[in-house]
């Protein structure tokens, strides 16, 4: 079921987007060269219980789940884009680094992910991630009221597809309000003027995520990290968004921090 938040919840929902968002941005300063992921789960975990939060992860248990995850934020190193499960590794210089966090406050969840490099960087990784960026940016300015999820994944498939980027549609944005997922499904790519028409009140996670050279997946033994198909890396953004009359709203908005 597809719910739309009044004004006031959507105020309500602020505080939760606005701590999801300077957890990551310290989590970020803090992930250097020899960082371990363990730490980072750690670190995510103190902060959580110190703001009086609660993980949306550590229980999670979905049908594509081997079983609850266990951890609090999901640490994808290089070739792994996505659910990656926080394990014994310390970060070696150039890995690429995709946090992805999301959490409850005082009833609402929000839900945000970036992706960066520690150490020294290569010129197609930073390209892949600010690929992602600026399909973030497209689909945010996309997501105005009258107009349709698919013209949201048309604008993000627009700026993948100008970089000879392939797409993978099994994983994408999705609602938010009290509980992590929820409809409408936000894929990667589409056609505009389809799907579900966007209406004020309406709260989405927008979460491009690319390979470099392939779109298909496979799963890690621990059920849940998923990696390129042919080992190349991958980069994920995300930001929970409200739209609203007036335009987006961004939850997460980490400028500034």
């Amino acid at each position: 079921m597809i719910e739309l938040r009044t004004p006031a919840e959507i105020e309500q929902m602020r505080p939760v987007g606005r701590f999801v968002a300077e957890t990551l941005a310290s989590l970020r300063a803090d992930t250097k060269v020899g960082t371990n992921l363990l730490a980072i789960d750690r670190r995510a975990h103190e902060l959580i219980r110190k703001a009086g939060a609660e993980s949306c992860y550590i229980d999670y248990h979905p049908s594509f789940g081997a079983s609850p995850f266990g951890k609090v934020i999901c640490t994808s190193v290089n070739d792994a884009v996505l659910h990656g499960l926080p394990h014994d590794y310390d970060l070696r210089d150039g890995d690429l680094v995709t946090l992805d966090f999301a959490v409850s406050l005082n009833g609402w969840v929000a839900d945000s992910a970036v992706s960066f490099v520690v150490g020294t960087p290569r010129d197609e990784d930073l390209a892949l991630i600010d690929t992602t960026e600026r399909a973030l940016d497209a689909a945010i300015a996309a997501a105005r009221a009258g107009s349709r999820t698919g013209d949201i994944s048309a604008a993000i498939a627009a700026v993948a597809h100008a970089e000879g980027l392939s797409i993978n549609t099994d994983f994408g944005g999705h609602g938010v309000g009290r509980e992590m997922h929820g409809d409408p499904h936000i894929a990667n790519n589409g056609r505009p003027g389809r799907g579900y028409p966007l209406k004020p009140g309406l709260v989405i996670a927008i979460e491009p995520w690319f390979l470099q050279t392939t779109d298909e997946l496979i799963t890690d033994p621990d059920g849940w990290t998923l990696r390129s198909a042919d080992g190349s890396r991958g980069a994920h953004s995300e930001h929970t968004i409200a739209i609203t009359e007036d335009g987006p709203i961004v939850l997460t908005d980490r400028t500034g921090l």
